[in-house]
């Protein structure tokens, strides 16, 4: 029993002095930690306080800004209950319940991405159940967009420009 024991201790000393932890097995590329701390989700709750979806995005400029930096740009993606519903889209003239909104304006430019996308790799999960968007604003001081599901449910996320 006396050898068990200092056997014990021996093991957990040693063990104790590993030099590696969890963290060492993720290998973030700088875009993909900028992405990390520059995405914002909210859920979409109804008026009658009923979860109707999730909403998230990355504000690209914090993210590309050598390639987003004349508008406000952002990688969007959503998931609906109805499945059903399109984002609204400026250049489209088909109406939906559906609109995102940057300080109460709609966006100048929407493009419906397809599950598999240039910003796949900055998020974490990828599904064919989410929709994905790149949306583009005018530019703006302040940033709070609102995404809006017809008149009976919302979803706000606001974001801190870096003043450069």
């Amino acid at each position: 029993m006396r050898t068990f024991f200092i056997f014990l201790t021996f093991f957990i000393f040693l063990t104790g002095c590993a030099s590696k932890n969890a963290f060492d097995e993720f290998n973030l590329t700088k875009e993909q930690q900028l992405s990390v701390s520059s995405l914002k989700s909210s859920k979409i709750i109804s008026e009658t306080g009923e979860t109707q979806g999730v909403f998230s995005a990355i504000y690209l400029n914090e993210v590309y800004p050598e390639m987003y930096n004349s508008d406000e740009c952002f990688f969007v993606y959503t998931f609906i209950k109805d499945s059903k519903k399109e984002m609204y889209d400026p250049q489209s003239t088909t109406g939906t319940d559906l609109v995102l909104k940057m300080n109460s304006k709609l966006p100048v430019k929407l493009e419906v991405l397809s599950s598999k996308n240039k910003f796949s790799h900055l998020i974490s999960t990828n599904s064919d159940w989410n929709r994905y968007y790149l949306v583009t604003f005018k530019k703006e001081q302040t940033i709070n967009l609102i995404l809006e599901n017809g008149q009976s449910s919302s979803a706000s996320l606001v974001y801190q420009k870096d003043e450069r």
